[in-house]
């Protein structure tokens, strides 16, 4: 006997029969994926569940997600991680990238970009990092963590951050280990005397929290510069970071290509094959490209790429995280390295290995870029520019599952007129 099924009904079963064969939030369609962590780099659809990266495969079936962004002719990455940042922005007078003026708030300056984690770097110290967590960490979207100044003020800037008195390791240490979710090492940064207080009270804390320390070194022109050599060999641990490789800073730090010779030095590769990790921190100061250009001649490549963003470095040579990636393809370094260096190694560095990458399960923070063609110019601090026929662009980002910035509303249902 035949059962006949009235007309509203079999729809009602047909509309339910696809739905639930919907199995996936998000369908990222037809990109080059560049994942290094898992060393994919070609065409491949990325599928999202839950929040987290359910499928990974040359072709996953339109029909099964309930959204599909179409990314033909894009390159898909993981989020990028910038590792460098001032995003302790506040209205205090005197108070620089602490709760001050010159930072900047993060959900503005990083989704754009394709950014969906920033770390501030030395903003806070442990007097005042409850202050950065209630009004940046937590409020925040993008995803914000911390190198804690060993500078108990933080980077208030001038004599704040002279003062030795203030640096102290087991306090520092202790205030991490309270905030482990959100703190990743200790900085130093804008010392300006001759000796290594500063650097051996932030190890001292690094060693009892067992996190890395980032090292923005020298700050004077009064005296001759401590010897980068023994930073390097007998001050940091590996897996401890030099920022602003590239940097000249007008004589205040020795550098990674003799000033005066013009020859770069060959013990920094020795350095870097001993685990110092070096870092961009491009910033408004701290990039020139005949430190830059040498180096990377003989073979010193930076482990991770960051910005240094603050309100000057953006409105500067720097500008945003894909300029500073761009910058480095047209010195030479090919897009996966550049993605590398902006993903998976910082998420080593920082040992939060959940993220910077696409594997089946991760949180699926994503970048999609455009590479757009044509003729461009990157420039560093001294004006000088270096010609380029490529750029890359943010077409979207997704943090969490979540579209969170959309450039040119491929997410978005077209306009029925």
């Amino acid at each position: 006997m035949k059962v006949r099924i009235p007309g509203m009904l079999l729809i009602l079963m047909l509309i339910s029969s696809l739905v639930s064969a919907q199995t996936y939030d998000l369908l990222i369609k037809g990109g080059r994926l560049i994942d290094p962590k898992n060393n994919v780099d070609g065409l491949m659809d990325v599928a999202i569940t839950d929040g987290k990266v359910a499928k990974v495969a040359a072709s996953i079936p339109a029909k099964d997600a309930k959204k599909v962004i179409p990314a033909e002719g894009l390159v898909v990455t993981p989020g990028l991680i910038d590792m460098h940042g001032h995003v302790f922005h506040g209205t205090q007078p005197n108070h620089y990238l602490s709760d001050g003026l010159l930072a900047v708030p993060p959900d503005g300056f990083t989704f754009r970009v394709g950014v969906t984690t920033i770390v501030d770097c030395g903003g806070p110290g442990w007097k005042n990092f409850d202050t950065f967590k209630k009004n940046i960490i937590e409020p925040s979207k993008t995803r914000v963590l911390a190198f804690m100044n060993i500078v108990g003020e933080g980077m208030r800037g001038g004599a704040w951050e002279q003062n030795t008195g203030d640096m102290d390791a087991k306090l520092s240490a202790m205030v991490a280990q309270q905030n482990r979710q959100h703190v990743v090492g200790f900085k130093v940064a804008h010392y300006g005397s001759r000796d290594w207080i500063p650097i051996d009270r932030a190890v001292e804390a690094g060693r009892i929290a067992d996190i890395p320390v980032i090292v923005d070194f020298g700050g004077s022109t009064q005296f001759e510069p401590l010897s980068i050599r023994e930073l390097f060999f007998e001050r940091l641990r590996p897996g401890d970071i030099y920022t602003h490789t590239y940097a000249e800073l007008n004589g205040s730090r020795e550098t990674v290509v003799n000033r005066e010779t013009r020859q770069f030095e060959p013990f920094v590769l020795e350095a870097q094959k001993r685990g110092i990790v070096f870092d961009v921190g491009y910033g408004g100061a701290s990039f020139e490209f005949k430190q830059a250009i040498p180096a990377l001649a003989a073979g010193l490549y930076p482990n991770t790429i960051s910005t240094d963003l603050h309100t000057g470095s953006m409105n500067a040579a720097m500008k945003d995280m894909l300029n500073v990636m761009t910058t480095f393809m047209a010195m030479g370094m090919e897009l996966p390295h550049v993605i590398e260096a902006s993903t998976w190694e910082p998420a080593k560095v920082i040992k939060r290995t959940e993220l910077g990458h696409l594997s089946e399960g991760a949180i699926a923070d994503i970048a999609l870029l455009h590479i757009r063609e044509g003729e461009f110019g990157v420039w560093d601090r001294t004006g000088q520019k270096l010609a380029t026929n490529q750029r890359l662009e943010c077409e979207m980002t997704i943090k969490g599952g979540q579209v969170v910035y959309d450039f040119n509303g491929r997410a978005a249902q077209d306009l029925i007129q």
